[in-house]
């Protein structure tokens, strides 16, 4: 946001500063700028980027400077809130965590900015927690109708910048004019007659994660604008029960409808969420193509079938009297019949992580998880995902 306000002039001087041409329309240096932004700018070019906006609003960061000095508690009231400068938060930039800072001097110009006044605070009052990072290394579980074909938002913290309980976030990411291109030509008409992009923006909401990958998971209360309107989120919130507001089941949010198709034109996201205690969330973009269930069937068949021995053995094995118990299987029962449709199997398939011999259609069950994915197996209610699917030969 500070960035987007600049004027030519200081464009120029900020890219002169990061050593990046400064040559060019206001557009050009502007994308210059965000990218550098985008890759990961030292402290000393978030320093200046501060110093040009204090110059270019000197109203706007009154009383923002000397924050240490007049509120050193006002970051203590809460324990999951964050020492973030209020306007670099905005910008999606983070200074430095006060503890990776090598102490300075007390008339260091450095030394307000990374907020390294507030220190002894902390030790006195509570300890001051980490700083999230604004990339972690959070992984999202993949989505088997979606390839990913570009990353435009890395996953990014929604780190609480205020000790408010609804916090707002705004991020930036541009289209390169071949993204453009790929998301224009993708229109089509999609299964129920309606035209739709192929090629999608894809907003993902999870949990800030890192031991395994993380499904859509949604904060409370939340709310998104795409480029200052507002973004439908699927499905209702059901009325709060005993006051408690209700989760809504997470899902990739396809955000291409409100998205800019342009590549002169940066687009903005806003997120607002009532923050938890203990709980962080991560965003992150990405441009996906949609598949079909008649593609992923395909692909299914591409990988092979499963040899019949494999099923010749764990009828052998099932059939094996178990010197231990009492009861011993003497005929095992198997039906025709998928149990989704009640019609003949025209493909069995069965995951490999289920035990039963009993298979379900591949081409229903595919078509049942592209309206509403769930990859539960009919047969056992237990976990069925794509990966772990096979044909039985």
């Amino acid at each position: 946001n500070m960035v987007s306000s600049f004027r030519v002039s200081e464009l120029q001087v900020l890219l002169g500063f990061a050593g990046r041409n400064k040559s060019g329309r206001k557009h050009d240096l502007l994308m210059r700028a965000l990218h550098l932004l985008k890759s990961g700018c030292s402290p000393a070019v978030q320093l200046k980027i501060r110093e040009l906006y204090r110059r270019r609003y000197p109203r706007m960061i009154e009383g923002l400077s000397d924050l240490p000095a007049i509120k050193p508690g006002v970051f203590n009231l809460d324990s999951s809130s964050s020492p973030v400068e209020p306007d670099l938060a905005v910008a999606g930039i983070h200074p430095l965590p006060s503890t990776s800072v090598t102490p300075q001097s007390p008339s260091s110009p450095v030394s307000p900015v990374l907020l390294q006044d507030t220190k002894p605070h902390f030790e006195m009052q509570q300890p001051s927690p980490p700083i999230p990072p604004v990339h972690p290394d959070v992984q999202l579980k993949s989505l088997p109708f979606y390839d990913v074909l570009d990353v435009l938002i890395k996953p990014t913290s929604l780190v609480q910048s205020s000790i408010q309980r609804f916090q707002e976030k705004f991020f930036i990411f541009a289209l390169t004019p071949q993204q453009v291109r790929e998301i224009c030509i993708s229109r089509d008409f999609m299964p129920g007659g309606r035209r739709d992009y192929i090629v999608q923006v894809q907003l993902r909401l999870c949990l800030a994660e890192t031991s395994c990958p993380q499904e859509d998971n949604y904060p409370n209360s939340l709310c998104i604008k795409v480029n200052g309107k507002l973004f439908p989120l699927p499905g209702y919130a059901p009325p709060p029960k005993n006051g408690i507001e209700q989760k809504r089941p997470g899902r990739p949010l396809n955000i291409t409808s409100l998205v800019r198709l342009s590549s002169a034109v940066p687009n903005q996201i806003s997120i607002s969420w009532a923050s938890e205690i203990g709980k962080n969330y991560s965003m992150s973009v990405y441009l996906v193509r949609q598949l079909t269930s008649a593609i992923l069937l395909q692909r299914l068949r591409m990988k092979g079938i499963r040899n019949p021995d494999h099923s010749r053995a764990l009828i052998k094995e099932k059939l094996t009297a178990d010197p231990d118990s009492e009861i011993a299987t003497t005929s095992l029962r198997v039906s025709l019949m998928c149990p989704l449709g009640k019609m003949r199997l025209t493909i069995p398939c069965r995951a490999v992580t289920c035990t039963h011999l009993q298979c379900f259609d591949a081409a229903l069950y595919l078509q049942m998880n592209e309206k509403k994915p769930t990859w539960i197996c009919p047969v056992c209610d237990k976990k069925a995902a794509y990966e772990s699917l096979i044909l039985d030969g």
